[in-house]
């Protein structure tokens, strides 16, 4: 996904090579896109022998060009991209080719699935795994839907349930149940677009959810049981494991900038200074916030600024989380999960930081919650170590491990993988 490169010179305005590489590069390294609401952030990160990946590399830049999730402005986005893009090549002295590109929005749709197939040879082998993971998806879609992925929760032999890896194990009949995560064509095809014109080739598409969880969750988590609450600005993702694999996923068009909205409307001030004094001094738990303390809070025009209680601000902040964690809390119902998160609740992502945010959450869902910042990279790991760069990291370590398997989990399809598949789609050869 990137090679390395000597400094720009002053004033040298690099071309992008569209053409791709032939060459081995001398580092093993691997770039995560995260194309959120508010900014675009790329990360790159190298493969270390024992699997582990070093961050080196970080360049950011707001965006403006997605609401909710989806694309509603190409050139924003592409400028937004190449400005962090080219943001993290500098800091990483190297040319950025490929990327694992974070993909939102309340299109994205979810559900489990089972698939079944005889095996030939008495012995399972990848292709019955890759054959029986196909018949796993086939699933009524939309006309307008495409799987993006199809996640393995358990395999079955011969009536043996709880498998994780069948290959090799002796038996005639082989079950799957596996996640389908599928999303809508136009969509994926408009972000996919946004990366290919900055002449960048996308590795494999990631739902935020899944992306986050990598970063964000641990082990013992995934298998005790838990549900992760990515908060961004345009969009609420959410990821529920037990037993070590994922078993629902959704997305809600409502997250940080209604917030803003909210804070703008209710103070009367422009969404700017919004956005400031919801960073600075926003509280999701009215109690939480000093009955002495006051904010300066700038008023729409030519007017003077006011002084107003911080409570007031609270009040407003805490009606529009509550709001979302009873959404939330109502779909973990639906999904019949309830019950099964035994560790509790994660959160993440930008929005995710505003004070009282775990109090509030843990007074709604009644389970323990905790704010999760990306882990398991070293580096520039205290630069990352932030829950606004969950997605980022969580995309670089999806990456480094599928670079280090050397192929990908989710089937095959009449000789062609689904990243090939995926590409296709970019492409509009679909």
């Amino acid at each position: 996904p990137a090679r390395d490169r000597p400094p720009d010179e002053p004033g040298e305005t690099r071309q992008r090579s569209a053409e791709k590489m032939t060459k081995k590069p001398e580092k093993s390294l691997v770039v995560g896109l995260d194309i959120g609401t508010s900014k675009v952030v790329a990360i790159v990160g190298e493969i270390q022998p024992d699997g582990s990946v070093e961050v080196i590399g970080l360049g950011s830049h707001p965006s403006r060009g997605l609401r909710r999730g989806v694309v509603v402005d190409m050139a924003s986005t592409e400028q937004a991209i190449n400005r962090a893009v080219e943001e993290a090549e500098l800091m990483a002295g190297c040319e950025i080719h490929s990327v694992f590109c974070g993909i939102s929005g309340n299109h994205i749709r979810s559900q489990n699935s089972d698939g079944t197939v005889a095996i030939k040879d008495k012995e399972v082998t990848e292709q019955d795994v890759d054959r029986v993971l196909e018949a796993a998806r086939a699933i009524p879609l939309a006309a307008d839907q495409q799987i993006l992925h199809v996640l393995p929760q358990e395999y079955v032999l011969d009536r043996q349930d709880g498998i994780r890896q069948p290959i090799g194990m002796a038996g005639v009949r082989l079950e799957a149940h596996v996640h389908v995560v599928t999303a809508a064509l136009a969509a994926v095809q408009n972000v996919g677009k946004c990366v290919t014109r900055n002449a960048l080739t996308v590795d494999e598409p990631i739902i935020t959810s899944l992306a986050s969880s990598y970063s964000a969750l641990s082990e013992d988590e995934r298998e005790l049981g838990v549900c992760l609450m990515d908060i961004g600005a345009g969009t609420t993702d959410i990821a529920v494991f037990t037993n070590g694999a994922i078993r629902h996923t959704a997305c809600l068009p409502i997250a940080g900038d209604q917030v803003t909205n909210d804070l703008a409307v209710a103070l009367r001030t422009p969404t700017q200074h919004a956005e400031d004094i919801k960073i600075k001094y926003g509280c999701a738990l009215e109690q939480l916030a000093g009955s002495e303390e006051t904010i300066q809070v700038p008023s729409v025009g030519e007017r003077t600024s006011r002084r107003l209680a911080r409570q007031t601000l609270a009040q407003v902040v805490e009606a529009r989380y509550r709001e979302l964690f009873s959404l939330v809390n109502a779909e973990l119902r639906r999904s019949g999960y309830e019950n099964l998160v035994s560790s509790g609740l994660v959160l993440t992502g930008g929005a995710a930081k505003v004070e009282g945010a775990v109090d509030l959450a843990e007074e709604v869902f009644h389970m323990p919650v905790r704010l999760a910042t990306p882990q398991y990279v070293t580096g520039l790991s205290d630069v990352v170590s932030n829950p606004v760069h969950a997605t980022g990291v969580g995309l670089l370590i999806y990456g480094s491990q599928v670079e280090s398997a050397g192929r990908r989990f989710d089937g095959r399809s009449d000789g062609m993988s689904l990243v090939e598949r995926i590409k296709t789609w970019f492409r509009g050869e679909f």
